[in-house]
């Protein structure tokens, strides 16, 4: 389906001046808290003035009608996609679904991040379980509650499908090209074979943001993306 390019700046200059040098109007974006935080829901008209499909990555996680009622307002935005937390409960994850009533917009619930691993879940966070258990406890919850998918590392998208059918949407980050550092995200891997494993939606940062070539590098990843090589 979609690749969206993750839009980690701080401000809407440095973004706008991203978007025009690189020659990237109108592909489909992710805008995160650190752009959304600044620039507040004008930077969502203002791409959308530019003709680029959202994904807004807010993760929401609050109690339930907190997160129902920023969900209406969300909604107001016309996005294509809208995160909150699996971990906020079945309640939670409803409540936001109901906000999102009479708009287009996805619901997807974030499983397990990709920055985390066995280790974090079982001595930080107390989690039973390894990481797969887990984002299939959080995957099949989500799905009760009336979420349209979630998101996971590519690696957990096949047991997500079993658990809750090929319709389930997935969206993955922790997208890498063959030739790029992993940074601080631990379960990674590259477009081809987020297809293989089969991602209905990619988010693709650094590779591209921080390449030689974000234009060329957007390409590359098309090209793997579609052909999976």
């Amino acid at each position: 389906m979609s690749i969206y390019v993750a839009l980690d700046f701080p401000t809407w200059a440095d973004t706008e001046r991203f978007l025009k040098e690189n020659d990237l109007a109108g592909v489909p974006v992710k805008v995160g808290m650190e752009l959304f935080y600044r620039e507040g829901p004008a930077i969502i008209e203002k791409l959308q003035a530019e003709n680029h499909p959202i994904f807004l990555d807010l993760k929401l996680h609050d109690i339930p009608n907190t997160v129902h009622q920023a969900m209406k307002n969300i909604a107001a935005l016309d996005v294509d996609l809208v995160t909150t937390h699996a971990i906020g409960g079945k309640e939670m994850i409803y409540q936001a679904k109901q906000g999102l009533a009479g708009s287009s917009t996805k619901l997807m619930a974030v499983t397990i991040l990709t920055s985390m691993d066995d280790e974090v879940l079982e001595h930080e966070l107390g989690l039973q379980g390894n990481v797969e258990k887990n984002v299939v406890r959080f995957a099949s919850l989500a799905k009760e509650a009336g979420a349209d998918g979630v998101v996971s590392s590519v690696h957990e998208v096949p047991v997500i499908k079993k658990h809750c059918g090929n319709d389930f949407l997935s969206i993955t980050p922790g997208i890498r090209l063959a030739d790029s550092s992993q940074d601080d995200q631990k379960r990674v891997a590259t477009p081809a074979k987020a297809k293989e494993l089969g991602s209905d939606f990619l988010v693709v940062g650094r590779s591209i943001t921080k390449a030689e070539n974000p234009r060329k590098a957007y390409e590359q990843v098309l090209k793997e993306w579609q052909h999976g090589k």
